[in-house]
């Protein structure tokens, strides 16, 4: 079977799609192109197997069976899973373009809820739009410091800052770092929005807000992520991609700017994963 490095590569979901069935589709495809590479026979051991006798008494007799392990249907899972979960205890900040329109309100925040009222817009610029950013940006950072646990007057603190490693390292509400306005065209509007421990409905909730902070209403639109943690839109591979040598290649690609981040966030808390992926990566690149 050929070899594949453990590690992290990312895809794009096309919206509408369903994250399982995105996972599921490149699965398959991995799987297929991985059992049709000929591989060697798998390795045979001797096993005790039931069997009746001779007197018709159950007994055991002895086979040779293949070791399982070795089976080209059996898929060992690499150290990739255990990098996602480092990662994610990275808390590293997310980055999204929100559409927004003006003028409606719905039940749940998104243009395709069920309508509850519909208000003016026309008195909206986008100099006030901006005011109300600054202020929603302001009132995050306070957040952000505080979920943070730093005393900001301390040397810590300014080499953190330098770092740009100021964030909460457990659990927190969906945090702000930083939101501008992209585009303002009434009744529309696109932000792109930073955050920390988010979620699509709480993103779409801070477009309802705005609508309302405007004497209006607002619902949101479109929710795309551009950008997660070390990977962006460039490291996604479309649908055409899925496949054994995009991904391999996708990982090989990542594994640096994975480790270094890594390694500047946790430090050496996992250095033996770390290594464990050099060593991975030089083996597949042997094959």
């Amino acid at each position: 079977m050929a070899a594949v490095p453990g590690g992290l590569f990312a895809v794009y979901k096309p919206a509408g799609v369903a994250w399982g069935r995105v996972r599921e589709a490149v699965e398959t495809r991995l799987l297929r192109e991985l059992n049709a590479v000929p591989g060697r026979a798998p390795r045979q051991h001797v096993r005790f197997l039931p069997a009746p006798g001779d007197d018709g008494a159950p007994g055991l007799v002895a086979a040779r069976v293949p070791v399982l392990a070795d089976h080209p249907l059996v898929l060992g899972i690499g150290h990739g899973n255990k990098l996602l979960t480092d990662l994610y205890n990275c808390h590293l900040t997310k980055v999204y373009t929100v559409g927004g329109l003006l003028g409606k309100a719905t039940d749940d925040f998104s243009d395709t809820g069920n309508l509850v009222e519909k208000t003016t817009f026309d008195h909206i610029t986008r100099e006030k739009l901006e005011r109300i950013l600054a202020v929603i940006q302001g009132t995050n950072h306070k957040a952000l410091l505080m979920h943070s646990n730093i005393d900001m007057k301390t040397q810590e603190a300014y080499e953190l800052a330098v770092k740009g490693l100021i964030r909460p390292m457990g659990k927190s509400p969906p945090i702000i770092t930083a939101i501008r306005c992209l585009q303002f065209a009434l009744p529309e509007f696109q932000l792109e929005i930073h955050c920390l421990h988010e979620t699509q409905q709480y993103l779409r909730k801070i477009v309802h807000e705005i609508g309302l902070e405007l004497k209006s209403s607002a619902v949101c639109t479109q929710v795309r992520r551009i950008r997660d943690g070390v990977f962006t839109l460039d490291d996604a591979l479309l649908r055409t991609q899925w496949n054994l040598q995009s991904i391999q290649n996708a990982i090989w690609d990542c594994q640096l700017k994975v480790k270094t981040e890594l390694e500047k966030t946790l430090g050496h808390q996992d250095k033996i994963h770390l290594h464990k992926m050099d060593v991975d990566m030089a083996h597949a690149a042997d094959s």
